[in-house]
């Protein structure tokens, strides 16, 4: 079942972050694996076509797709439920009404969230940047395009994967598992649904599941016949330990014994990078845990989330200037990453990423 981080890689560019243009510059073999996160939110607005298809056309083949459902039980990609932050809901007089309070995954947000409308509801609405202030150039395609299913992310990988002659494919993420299945609108059964109807429930299908849960995981591997990844974080436990009393933590499933328990439902371990290499208090990178020796130890391929070219992401050391917007040095923070052996990782700016990894 270990296929989505053996791959090998594509087209490997470099794009300005104004234009996101792409200067093909060497292509490799194999080697680690670059997941595009949320497609290339570095140059377009996240989880849109257009994110999606400028990493392809960077050179990955792979990208990360976090799944939310609509009220009619349609999943769409969108990195949370709410929306108020990366869509014009605000600017729609005919949903003022729909904003509202909700608490998930133990947090109280209020604002706009994807349950409480009709995919031909969302459909009206537009992707804006959600993060401006560090990515003041994406804010150019605010209302360029609208909410993605699924299926259309489906549909556009297919098309891309003729058109680039590769396999092309996608790392489904199942978002606030628990919280959905409270309300009765469980985003599990309709991914399996879609999987079966794209013919992709099957060994070597260019899938890879993903969960900050485990419960769930734990289900699919008895639904699914491709590769399940388990996420952690540096902080914090599953929301699914926190509903049912479990007092295990993310720390508990990063050890040995819970790599091992990971390892029976799942092929890949998805760390938050500090799992992998801290910051000191300084906040440079410290000394690498034994996290990705202990995770192979396990059977376990390790691809950490998530790394992002700017300043206002970067360790302390690696930061080009004061501007949080700017770009530092990626390729150093990246490179120290690769040393610990991880077999792939999640990047914003995939052109970069790719680079990285074939050593250009």
């Amino acid at each position: 079942m270990v296929v989505a981080l053996l791959s090998g890689l594509a087209l490997v560019g470099v794009a300005s972050p104004s234009s996101g243009a792409v200067e093909v510059t060497r292509s490799g073999d194999s080697g680690p694996v670059v997941v595009g996160h949320r497609g290339a939110p570095g140059y377009r607005p996240e989880h849109t076509l257009a994110s999606y298809e400028l990493a392809f056309r960077q050179g990955v083949n792979w990208v990360d797709v976090d799944l939310v459902p609509t009220k009619d039980g349609q999943l769409v990609a969108r990195h949370e439920n709410e929306i108020g932050g990366t869509t014009d809901v605000a600017r729609h007089p005919e949903f003022a009404s729909r904003k509202t309070t909700k608490v998930i995954d133990g947090v109280s947000l209020t604002g706009w969230f994807t349950e409480d409308f009709t995919l031909a509801e969302l459909k009206t609405l537009r992707a804006t940047e959600r993060i401006p202030d560090v990515r003041p150039h994406n804010t150019i395609y605010n209302g360029r395009w609208q909410i993605a299913t699924y299926q259309e992310v489906l549909d556009l990988t297919r098309r891309l994967g003729r058109e680039l002659h590769r396999t092309l494919g996608t790392y489904p993420e199942v978002k606030h598992s628990t919280y959905f299945s409270s309300i009765g609108n469980p985003t599990e059964p309709k991914l399996v649904a879609l999987l079966n109807r794209n013919g992709l429930n099957r060994p070597n299908a260019p899938v890879v599941i993903q969960s900050f849960e485990v419960g769930n995981l734990k289900a699919l591997s008895k639904q699914v016949r491709v590769p399940l990844l388990q996420l952690t974080s540096a902080t914090g436990a599953p929301a699914d330990f926190v509903a049912k009393g479990d007092k295990r933590t993310y720390a508990d499933l990063v050890t040995p014994a819970g790599l091992k328990e990971i390892s029976t439902y799942a092929d890949y371990l998805g760390p938050d990078k500090n799992q992998i290499i801290p910051r000191d208090a300084a906040g440079n990178l410290a000394a690498p845990t034994t996290l990705v020796r202990d995770a192979h130890h396990a059977g376990l391929k390790v691809a950490p989330y998530t790394f992002r070219n700017e300043n206002s992401f970067l360790p302390a050391n690696l930061r080009s200037s004061a501007d949080p917007a700017e770009w530092g040095d990626i390729f150093a923070e990246e490179s120290a990453f690769l040393a610990t052996g991880i077999d792939g990782f999640f990047a914003d700016q995939p052109d970069t990423a790719l680079l990285a990894v074939s050593g250009a």
